[in-house]
């Protein structure tokens, strides 16, 4: 069992160690699930002790756990990631190519939101591109419900927003 745990251990290092932006627990979990490695329960138990070891940071915003690798996360699997079998490497690389789009849209398309100082709440929207930020916007709202519902629409009303706001300041 312990060699099993450690094999799924070294798959999600692998995972974060090929992107340049941090993985989601259900992108993670959407890879080990639908190749049917491990169990949700083993797969949560396994992200909780790489955490806890230290081998990968776990950030969260409202509504996702975000998870980078660490300097020894890197460590690791230099020194282990040849006991990932190559077919399973594979499909990891496939995996990260056929989903790329999305998964850096998660990343780069982002929302969140914080009391503010006047019983309100602030809700911070950003779309960003790996090396710049196309727009930070912080909003403030009179209820966490509306902060909420801003965060959710951030996604599919961003890229419109955006247009907009150029559209009407150029």
């Amino acid at each position: 069992m312990s060699e099993t745990l450690t094999l799924y251990k070294l798959i999600i290092l692998k995972m974060l160690s090929l992107v340049d932006h941090p993985l989601t627990n259900s992108q993670i979990s959407e890879f080990i699930l639908e190749k049917e490695y491990t169990n949700y329960f083993t797969l949560q138990q396994v992200l909780c002790e790489v955490e806890e070891t230290g081998l990968v940071i776990k950030s969260s915003n409202h509504n996702s756990s975000l998870y980078h690798i660490t300097d020894a996360g890197q460590d690791t699997l230099h020194y282990f990631g040849n006991k990932i079998p190559d077919a399973i490497c594979q499909d990891i690389q496939d995996y990260l190519k056929k989903n790329d789009v999305e998964l850096r849209e998660t990343f780069l398309t982002t929302a969140d939101y914080y009391p503010g100082s006047n019983e309100d709440y602030m809700v911070r929207c950003q779309v960003r591109e790996p090396n710049s930020t196309l727009i930070d916007l912080t909003l403030s709202v009179p209820s966490e419900k509306q902060a909420i519902s801003m965060c959710n629409h951030w996604k599919g009303k961003s890229q419109e927003i955006y247009a907009w706001l150029m559209q009407q300041l150029l």
